[in-house]
């Protein structure tokens, strides 16, 4: 099911997610919202989605690199449902790179991440997986735990790119956004 997509300015997007109880979790349940997360991202031409971005603020996020990987050949085959992540370390070496995001449509930022993290995570079996991911896994991966802290990706831009931004951003929080996906403003 394609679930809509929460936009800036959805106070949903600001909370800090709650960690999934693994030990009671219903897996079946569990199993059918991850697949239809996976569903709204790739129907909204996503590669990365977070619970909070479709209104539930658990700390659930599913990346899939397979739709870029002719321009990332290492994507291929990078698809992931983590539930509850942490990062565990993150390397001190950073990469620069644009970033745009479903919740915050038609901006485009340059944001500064560190290039390595290893990160611990339940997969969709609710397996504990730990893993090091580096160059834009890492990014797609870091962008979309930000979501379950309640941060954006246009919280760690500059403070002039932000004032550049203002515009669109205050558009977007009043529902004058255009996609082709289906989105929800909620306060």
């Amino acid at each position: 099911m394609i679930l809509p997509i929460y936009v800036y300015g959805s106070e949903v997007l600001r909370e800090v997610a709650e960690e999934v109880d693994v030990e009671n979790a219903d897996k079946e349940e569990l199993r059918k919202y991850i697949d239809d997360m996976f569903e709204t991202m790739k129907h909204a031409d996503g590669v990365g989605l977070a619970a909070p971005q479709v209104g539930d603020s658990r700390r659930i996020l599913v990346v899939d690199g397979n739709d870029i990987a002719d321009v990332y050949p290492y994507l291929k085959g990078f698809r992931r449902a983590m539930i509850n992540p942490e990062v565990l370390e993150e390397s001190d070496e950073t990469a620069d790179y644009s970033e745009g995001c479903l919740s915050v449509p038609d901006i485009h930022c340059n944001v500064v991440r560190p290039k390595k993290i290893k990160v611990r995570y339940y997969d969709a079996d609710l397996n504990v997986v730990e893993e090091e991911l580096d160059e834009f896994a890492c990014r797609m991966v870091q962008h979309e735990m930000d979501h379950l802290d309640g941060h954006l990706f246009v919280d760690r831009v500059a403070p002039i790119r932000r004032k550049m931004i203002a515009a669109k951003l205050h558009n977007i929080a009043k529902g004058k956004a255009r996609t082709t996906y289906k989105t929800r403003l909620e306060r």
